[in-house]
């Protein structure tokens, strides 16, 4: 257990860090690390409950920077994709939700990477929406709402300043949706989660976020957003292996 906590410290902690640098890193990286230690359902609840604090904090740091409309439209449809994606969490057995959870995380970073030059410019609203849809589905499954919205971002050429702040109060009403509707539904609880990975998890964050905005001055943001693909590829890559040896 104590193996266990040191990882989730770690790994929020880098999570956080490379969250308020780029914009995106908390839910990429320790989603698919927390799916595979703690189980897929509770692993992604607590990534939930995390992702919400830390945007709630680097929201605070970054507020003069978001772009609120689109904040607004993306956020409003949220809930539309989460639904579909408690249901998921509540019907599929633990191994093909692990399974599903690396496959899907694999499958937005390859979009994100390397389909950027297939992805068609995107104007209006529509857009818009569907990334919110996607994007509440994808957090609700796997805890990474940023992918989807980053598809958008770059189809509609979001300047990336303004972009990494919006995503901040976006990622807290994921957070916030994600964990609710999953409670609803009865898709997972926390009743048996050890309460330290709280005091744990809240102090690689604060630690995270300290480091980050010291690190923001030095480290570009390509090259922390980079570092959290590769970390977020491992973990997707590890989750899917574990999820389909456990269907086997």
């Amino acid at each position: 257990m104590l193996a266990d906590l040191l990882l989730l410290l770690l790994i929020v902690l880098v999570g956080s860090a490379l969250q308020r640098i780029s914009g995106m890193g908390l839910g990429l990286v320790a989603g698919p690390v927390l799916a595979v230690t703690m189980g897929p359902v509770e692993g992604i609840l607590v990534v939930n409950v995390l992702a919400f604090l830390n945007a709630a904090a680097t929201t605070a740091t970054v507020r003069e920077y978001v772009d609120w409309r689109k904040f607004s439209l993306i956020a409003s449809v949220l809930i539309i994709g989460a639904v579909p994606g408690a249901l998921l969490v509540r019907e599929f057995s633990p191994a093909l939700l692990q399974a599903l959870v690396g496959a899907l995380l694999l499958l937005a970073l390859a979009v994100t990477t390397f389909g950027q030059k297939y992805i068609p410019p995107a104007t209006g609203n529509a857009p818009a929406v569907v990334a919110g849809v996607v994007g509440g589905f994808m957090n609700t499954l796997a805890g990474i709402a940023g992918p989807a919205i980053t598809v958008y971002a770059q189809a509609s050429r979001w300047a990336q300043q303004s972009f990494a702040a919006t995503l901040q109060p976006i990622f807290m009403v994921a957070g916030a949706i994600s964990f609710g509707i999953k409670i609803l539904l009865g898709a997972g609880d926390l009743s048996d989660t050890n309460w330290l990975v709280w005091p744990v998890g809240i102090i690689g964050m604060a630690v995270g976020l300290w480091l980050g905005v010291r690190l923001s001055k030095k480290v570009s943001r390509p090259r922390a957003r980079t570092l959290a693909l590769l970390l977020a590829t491992a973990g997707g890559v590890t989750a899917l292996v574990r999820g389909i040896s456990g269907l086997a």
